[in-house]
Parts: C-alpha cells; structure tokens; sequence
C-alpha cells in the first residue's frame, strides 16, 4: 500500500509547515500570520479555553494571572484547567510564557514571587497534562512558544501544522504548533502497523 494511501486509510495528518515573516509583537496575538492562523481554527460556536490568555485572545473562556486582563479568570494556569471535566474543550490556545526568565518577569510584575514550582519543566509539563485531560477526542490545541513541541505525542497528539514566524534582527521565531487528540484507536492502528517505537 503507498503511504498516502495508509495516511488515509489510518485517518492520519499529513502536517503543513508555512515560514511567514512579521514584525514582533508583546501580544501574540497581534502578530497577523498568527491571528490569522487562530481564525482559520477557532470557530465562535465551539468551547475554546485559553489559560495564558493575555490581551487579544480569541478563547471563548479566557483566563490570565494578571488582574488587569480583561478576562473571564485571574488565576494559576493550572488552577484554572482544574475548573473543567474531562473532554470539556474543543479547542485550546496554549501560549504560555516561553521561558523561565519569562515566568520570573510575568510574576514580578504582579508582585508575585516565583518558586521553583513555575520556574523548572515541572511546570510546563503539568500544563500539558491539564491540557490533555481537558481537550475533547479530535479536539484542537494550538500551542505557541519558541519550539514545536506542542503537547505531545505521549500525550495523544498528533501535530497538523507548524507556522514559523520569524521576526529578523536578533528575535526568536515565534513558533506555532496545531495538533488534533488523536483517537485512542488511531494510537492502536499505528502501533499494529510501524511498532511501539514509531509512536514514541
């Protein structure tokens, strides 16, 4: 069988990878290949979370730690995922802080002190977690960050397209993942046919 046609047949993604150049921004959001990407999956009908949700935020239930955001929540990331059964979501934006020197900027400047709780893996990795409770089979997560990471394999996903954003000078790219919560038995499907190691 050709390996499109197993693609097919397995009811997998075939992943778009795009390169779009565009001037930086401190909301995410604002940035138009990344705007525009958020319109493309984010319907207005569909439950869309966002826990980092800063300003501009097209989730339909917002939350950000900072009290001057307008949004619907003002608490731990993690705290809030908390708040919602299991395959509650349709879809998530996950744009956290990209690093723990952001983590430690975010929180001085709400007058919070950081521990090592927000500032080692433990912290990302917890999220993901939450993430991957909440979000519904065949769901949307659409994460960003300086890595295309995403959720993870691990944890049921399966990335359909990756937007490089780079931004000139000496800027980090803006990376933006979108994966789908693949169907436990599509996990089976490809464990039968490739082996445990090609799931890994």
């Amino acid at each position: 069988m050709l390996v499109y046609e197993l693609i097919v047949f397995l009811g997998l993604y075939l992943m778009e990878i795009r390169r779009i150049w565009n001037m930086p921004n401190k909301w995410t959001f604002k940035i138009k290949p990344i705007r525009e990407l958020l319109r493309k999956y984010v319907e207005p009908d569909k439950i869309w979370l966002d826990p980092f949700a800063g300003k501009y935020s097209p989730a339909s239930i917002t939350n950000d730690l900072n009290p001057e955001m307008n949004t619907d929540y003002h608490i731990d990331a993690r705290k809030f995922l908390d708040i919602f059964d299991d395959q509650y979501a349709d879809g998530i934006i996950h744009d956290p802080p990209y690093s723990p020197y952001q983590v430690k900027r975010v929180y001085d400047g709400i007058g919070l002190k950081t521990t090592l709780n927000e500032t080692r893996t433990v912290f990302w990795s917890q999220t993901r977690d939450a993430i991957s409770r909440v979000i519904k089979e065949d769901g949307i997560v659409i994460s960003c960050g300086w890595n295309s990471n995403g959720i993870g394999k691990t944890r049921g996903f399966e990335i359909i397209e990756i937007l490089l954003v780079p931004h000139g000078g000496i800027h980090n790219d803006t990376i933006v993942t979108v994966e789908k919560k693949v169907k436990i038995i599509e996990k089976e499907k490809i464990i039968d046919i490739f082996g445990e190691d090609e799931w890994k």
